[in-house]
């Protein structure tokens, strides 16, 4: 079941539980609020002991026979994984790809301004493309930038490893740095 959410993401799945009426198996296997089994019994009898209870009865694992359900409060439960996931949210960091590109006789001055801006992308935890572009008669001397790009990888070997070496794609020449853990 596909979703579209605010922000262009798509959501592939979202699970969702049958509750009490809902659940209209012949027998199933019911679980009580603090783990313990209370056996197998007819939904009937299962949403009976769940009203007593005050408490929602929510099929856990369709998939099993019979089908698992358990007694809690479902309203609790859903706002206890909403926050989860929020915080799951706030703590993930999204790797970009940041890309750093070059002329085959670029200075020194130029090349050491490249080179801190790749050590700030890599110590930010994101990978760095470093590129080469040739231009007319560079096309001749593709040598010049496979020694720029190796000098390059080089100065970053503290920080960074090599994920893809120097290689030659039309008239640009790349390779891949990713940050060491």
């Amino acid at each position: 079941m596909w979703q579209n959410v605010e922000g262009g993401a798509s959501v592939i799945s979202i699970v969702s539980h049958q509750l009490n009426e809902d659940i209209r198996d012949k027998e199933l296997r019911l679980i009580g609020s603090d783990g313990e089994q209370l056996g197998i019994m007819s939904a009937d009898e299962a949403l009976r002991i769940a009203d007593e209870k005050g408490m929602d009865l929510v099929k856990i694992s369709p998939q099993a026979t019979p089908p698992v359900c358990k007694l809690m409060d479902y309203g609790k439960f859903r706002f206890e994984q909403g926050k989860r996931e929020k915080e799951a949210r706030k703590n993930q960091h999204v790797v970009e790809i940041k890309e750093i590109r070059m002329s085959p006789g670029i200075d020194v001055g130029d090349f050491n301004v490249k080179l801190k801006n790749a050590q700030k992308f890599l110590t930010e935890g994101n990978r760095v493309k470093v590129s080469v572009r040739f231009r007319g008669r560079e096309m001749a001397h593709t040598d010049i930038g496979r020694k720029l790009l190796d000098k390059f990888a080089e100065q970053c070997a503290e920080i960074a490893n090599l994920d893809k070496g120097a290689k030659l794609e039309g008239r640009n020449m790349s390779m891949f740095l990713s940050p060491k853990k």
